[in-house]
């Protein structure tokens, strides 16, 4: 890693806003590759890479700077040029953006970065074919940073400053004139570093940088006169080398790096999960102050309980803030798609084309974390196993160009997130064979399963329906874990499909994961949780009537028998009481379909605030979580799909 640079407070700023930009430009260059060079998208494209470059630049890491550099020098040819953006050279943008973001992801875990010479050469041979006469042949050392200005970036000056010497912290002047040059462009050539500049070792109480700019000359000056004992020693204009390539109606470049739109602030992930812990400790000790308020003299009840009815409102106003702020738009997780679909189509020979509709949808950040992987195997699988080849859609009277549809609307209370493609769809009797000749079921109850329920098959471990195994996908792992991952976040995964016609995987999700509607159930003298997401619905019955088989009782529910479990059992809660007459049981989805557990009382349902298991308790399986309850009482919400595993 560069010396100079602040790991300790700018590195996870630069690391992060990288990033983002180098996501965006990912896109835009998949736009470019199939719209051609058009104005706004390349714009974008450009507006992207200057900025990953300046910001390196001014972390002093030359090598992502020369590099992101290239590139921009690339994207504003074809801008002047008016030449569409060729599959060839879409690959080469787009391998150098990975390698960008490989050279963040070093620099984020302190490593060398990775050697890009060879890409490095690539880009140059692009450049040299795009614009012969104004830029050097690809063998030539790299040109100076004013031929780049000659492809229309903004001029770069060249200045020196000095601190005081008099001033009592020369460190804090002199980075105080770095921040305010850092928000007029992109700063080059800090010298010395910015460990040294801020710790105040100074040459002579000198430091020099260069500064490239679309603002003029007096703006730099009037700019720096504000800060106190920096003195502007020197400043001058880096003269280009090479005659300047006329600019028509282009637009002007952009503003530097290092500035923050207004009235807004980052604040790291860790900060929002410990005010949503303390918000919703709030509302625990809210309801306990409730409880107690109970038990108070008649005569101070009244205004007691008002007070708390107030403390309440403010605690779940505060607390609805709070989660707010934690609700991100699903187009984080989208916007990574079309850069997939397009690699993923190309290595396997077909031709797709990917709609996305209700990025905008917001959904609490922890459900977006869990689900950027589900995401990307859902769109593998409709690529790779549903979307046929050109040739073979064509032969079914489809047209060659498979579509590829992610679609996000919010429902009420949950959000719903579908990917639907125009394959070949499921085949349910081979996933039907596949799920006997592993010894999953009987050929009985698998020819026995519904459609919905027999295209469920295909998220047990090891049954999958792929004639062949790829890189991509195939090997029968993978639905497994989507369906778990999705359901670990309170979610349900539904499936659709229709032989010659397509699949549509359908993900009900909750908005949040911090909130939690729960049936609350009474075993032995304990209480738990049972997500009413995971519940099918609530029946008595006499347990002597039940139907019997050699694994276990049935219980008749709709045109179908459940097998029962004793929740007791399960869970080796000692269980004292006697069911004589009806006993209620509870038909939840387990991880092999309904399942009806038995239980002794039914409490009602409450909206409760889930809090993650500790060690030792989160490696107990069919635990999910925990909460307080209003009268002071902790109690277990269940992980209902794997309790039975």
């Amino acid at each position: 890693m560069p010396s100079g640079v602040d790991t300790s407070r700018y590195l996870g700023l630069y690391v992060s806003e990288a990033q983002e930009h180098l996501e965006q430009l990912s896109q835009n260059l998949v736009k470019l590759e199939q719209a051609g060079s058009t104005g706004p998208v390349i714009d974008e494209a450009f507006r992207h890479a200057h900025s990953v470059k300046g910001m390196a630049a001014s972390m002093g890491f030359e090598a992502t700077a020369r590099l992101a550099h290239r590139m921009e020098d690339i994207l504003d040819a074809y801008r002047s040029l008016k030449e569409r953006v060729d599959r060839a050279t879409g690959d080469l943008l787009l391998s150098a953006t990975d390698a960008l973001l490989g050279h963040v992801r070093a620099t984020a875990d302190a490593k060398v970065l990775p050697d890009t010479s060879a890409l490095m050469g690539a880009l140059e041979r692009k450049l040299w074919v795009l614009k012969p006469d104004t830029t050097p042949r690809p063998s030539s050392p790299p040109p100076p940073p004013a031929l780049a200005r000659s492809l229309g970036l903004p001029p770069r000056f060249a200045l020196r400053l000095k601190v005081a010497a008099g001033s009592a912290t020369p460190g804090v002047r002199a980075f105080l004139a770095h921040k305010r040059l850092s928000g007029l462009g992109n700063v080059f050539d800090l010298r010395p570093g910015l460990d040294d500049l801020k710790a105040g070792r100074l040459n002579d109480g000198s430091f020099s940088l260069e500064l490239e700019t679309a603002l003029h000359e007096t703006e730099v000056r009037a700019a720096l006169n504000t800060i106190a004992d920096v003195e502007l020693a020197s400043l001058r204009l880096i003269e280009p080398d090479a005659p300047s390539v006329p600019k028509t109606n282009e637009p002007e470049g952009p503003r530097a790096v290092g500035t923050e739109p207004a009235r807004t602030v980052r604040v790291r992930t860790e900060l929002l999960d410990q005010l949503l812990d303390g918000a919703g400790e709030l509302l625990l000790a809210t309801a306990r102050v409730r409880e107690v308020a109970k038990s108070a003299p008649a005569a101070s009840r009244g205004a007691m309980e008002g007070e708390v009815d107030r403390l309440n409102a403010l605690v779940k106003d505060l607390h609805a803030k709070v989660m707010k702020a934690r609700m991100t738009p699903i187009s984080v997780m989208t916007d990574r798609l079309p850069r997939a679909a397009r690699d993923i189509a190309r290595r396997r020979d077909r031709d797709v084309e990917l709609t996305i509709t209700g990025a905008e949808v917001e959904l609490d950040r922890a459900i977006v974390d869990e689900l950027n992987d589900p995401l990307l195997h859902l769109l593998r699988n409709a690529i790779d196993h549903g979307i046929e080849p050109p040739v073979e859609r064509e032969k079914t009277g489809k047209p060659p160009r498979g579509r590829v549809q992610v679609n996000v609307r919010r429902d009420r209370d949950r959000v719903v997130l579908e990917v639907e493609d125009d394959g070949k769809g499921m085949d349910d009797a081979k996933l039907r064979a596949a799920a006997v000749s592993r010894g999953l079921m009987t050929p009985e109850a698998a020819a026995a399963l519904p459609m919905r329920e027999a295209l469920m098959l295909c998220c047990l471990p090891g049954v999958s329906t792929a004639t062949d195994v790829t890189d991509i996908s195939g090997r029968g792992v993978g639905m497994d874990a989507v369906k778990r991952a999705i359901e670990s976040v309170g979610g349900t995964l539904e499936i659709e499909s229709q032989k010659g016609k397509g699949t549509r995987f359908r993900l009900l999700l909750p908005l949040t994961v911090a909130v939690v509607q729960l049936l609350l159930v009474d075993v032995g003298d304990e209480t738990f949780g049972v997500p009413v997401a995971k519940v099918n619905g609530v029946v008595e019955f006499p347990e002597e009537q039940l139907a019997r088989s050699q694994a276990s009782p049935l219980l008749p529910f709709g045109n179908t028998l459940l097998p029962v479990y004793s929740l007791a059992e399960v869970l080796a809660v000692p269980n004292g009481h006697v069911h004589a007459g009806a006993r209620p049981f509870v038909v939840v989805e387990a991880e092999s379909g309904k399942v009806a557990l038995g239980v002794d009382r039914l409490r009602g349902q409450e909206e409760v605030v889930l809090k993650a298991l500790t060690r030792p308790l989160d490696l107990v399986a069919g635990l999910a979580g925990v909460t307080i309850l209003g009268n002071g009482q902790p109690i277990f919400i269940l992980d209902v799909p794997r309790l039975l595993t």
